[in-house]
Order: C-alpha cells, then structure tokens, then sequence
C-alpha cells in the first residue's frame, strides 16, 4: 500500500457493501475500475456488513494482490454493535480504550490481508474517551508499523481539540457528514478547524443519501441544481459533488456508490469549476435563506 502519501480527492465508502451481491472477485473488479478512474482511497470499518466488510475486501484482494500496492485503505473502530456475531455485546455502546483501538486495528490488518493500515480513525466521539489512553493506543499502532496515520469520524470540533492536545503527531483526516442537504458543518467550526489543522475532511454521504436526488425538482435545492447543471452541462449530482470540491479545507467526497458507471460519472465533477456565485447559489437554496 501507499503510505506518507495524500489520498485521493474521491474516496469510494464501502458501507453498502452488503447491498451490492458482489463476490470477491467482483469488488476487484471495482477496485480496479476505481483505480481506472484515478480513486485509489477506500474506506471501510469493522462494523460495516455486520463485521463482514473487511474480510470481503480482503478475499477480493487475494483473488488480485497485484491491487494491493496501489491502495490507499482506511478504516474505523470504536463502535459495538448489537449483533449475533457478537453476542457478548448487550447494548451499543463506544469503545475507545487502548486494549480494544489495538485489537481492533489487529484484527482489521488480519481481515485485510495487510500489514499496515493508511489511516486509522475512530468511528464515533466516546462520552468514556480518555484521551491519554487513546493518544498511547495511538502511539503504540504507530511504532509497531501497524498504522501509517490517524483521524476521527463524527466529532465535533471541541472533540478533536481535546484528543489533538494529547497527541505528538497531527490528527490528518476528520470523517464527517457534510453535502448540500446538510450543511451544518460550514458554520459549527468543523470545516474551519480542519483548514486551521490542515485535517482533511472526508464528506459522507456527499449526495445526502440520495435524497437530494429525490427532490428534483420539486425543492427550491432540486431546482437550483437542474438550472445549474444545464449552464454547466452536467448532472445535478456532479454538480452538488463539485459544490464540495469547491470548499477550500479541499473536502474528500466518500462515494457510496458500487456501480462503476456511476462512479465514473462522478468522478468527472472533479472538472467542473464553480465560480463563487454560483457556489453561494446552491448555498442559499440548500438552507432556504440569503447568507447575513
């Protein structure tokens, strides 16, 4: 795998994974349509498919090692899920102690097939986080080799200040949910701290689960979208991608999507360049009011 190296602007979420009927064989044959389309980053977490998501990457990628060496491969811990293939788990609950952030980055590198992770983050913001305890968690994946850098997932900005502190390195992703359908992180201070941090975000559900989709055009965003990209010759969905790509704390679209065409179709938002008008456009249609 790549290491010491910037992940690539889109990322393909394996999330669905479970939804998309794919052998092993078939999600090489999407990564390497991935990798066709210049996405080498994926995204993956223990939790995902009911704890199946990484062993299914990993068979798809002994079915074609020579895939491995061009990956970039994140994953998330933290989260117990209720699930009968973890039957000690009685509630949902977080998990941030150093025993369990380093046996689950253990058994992510056995499911994987690899013997380090690109970037390792915590899934949710733990009420029960010790920060000294994560931050030696943290220090111990690293001088192992096991983990090339770290991040967090879902946190509010007040969060990463307080696991920042107690770190020696910087934190370099953040993962969260940002797109026109949800825009709260431009104004809570999330996207600031991330430019401030230089902390890459990592935007999922950048088409809002669909549901912007879904709206056209019947909302004020649906028709502010169509209108858009009919000037630009575009999809309404390539448009709210490069809506994101616009930002300048350069936001990491999460792609939730196993069809290659698609993919494709996305990718090509990446050339699409929103002027500052058209951006605020979008901006005001999304939250129904004129900026202050």
């Amino acid at each position: 795998m790549h290491t010491g190296q910037a992940f690539s602007r889109l990322i393909l979420g394996l999330w669905r994974i479970g939804d998309w009927g794919l052998s092993p064989a078939g999600v090489a044959n999407l990564v390497q349509a991935c990798l066709d389309l210049g996405i080498d980053t994926f995204d993956l977490a223990d939790i995902y498919h009911d704890h199946a998501c990484e062993a299914l990457f990993g068979a798809a990628l002994r079915t074609a090692p020579a895939l491995r060496p061009r990956l970039r491969l994140i994953t998330k811990c933290g989260i117990r899920l209720i699930s009968p293939s973890r039957p000690q788990h009685r509630v949902k609950h977080y998990d941030t102690s150093r025993e369990h952030l380093v046996a689950s980055a253990d058994h992510s590198l056995r499911a994987l097939g690899v013997e380090r992770l690109d970037l390792l983050l915590i899934h949710r913001p733990d009420p029960l986080m010790e920060a000294d305890e994560v931050a030696a968690a943290f220090t111990a994946l690293k001088e192992a080799g096991k983990v090339a850098a770290f991040g967090v997932s879902n946190f509010q900005p007040h969060q990463v200040d307080l696991l920042q502190s107690r770190l020696g390195e910087p934190l370099q992703a953040h993962q969260l949910e940002v797109s026109l359908g949800q825009t709260r992180a431009l104004f809570d201070g999330t996207l600031d701290q991330a430019q401030r941090l230089r902390i890459s975000p990592q935007a999922w559900s950048p088409l809002g689960g669909g549901r912007l989709l879904q709206a056209l055009p019947e909302s004020p965003l649906g028709r502010a979208l169509t209108r858009l990209s009919g000037d630009l010759e575009a999809t309404p969905e390539q448009v709210a991608i490069a809506w994101l790509l616009r930002h300048p704390a350069r936001i990491h679209p999460v792609l939730g999507s196993g069809n290659p065409e698609r993919l494709r179709r996305l990718a090509q938002a990446q050339s699409i360049q929103l002027d500052r008008q058209q951006w605020f456009q979008l901006l005001e249609a999304a939250t129904g009011q004129e900026v202050p």
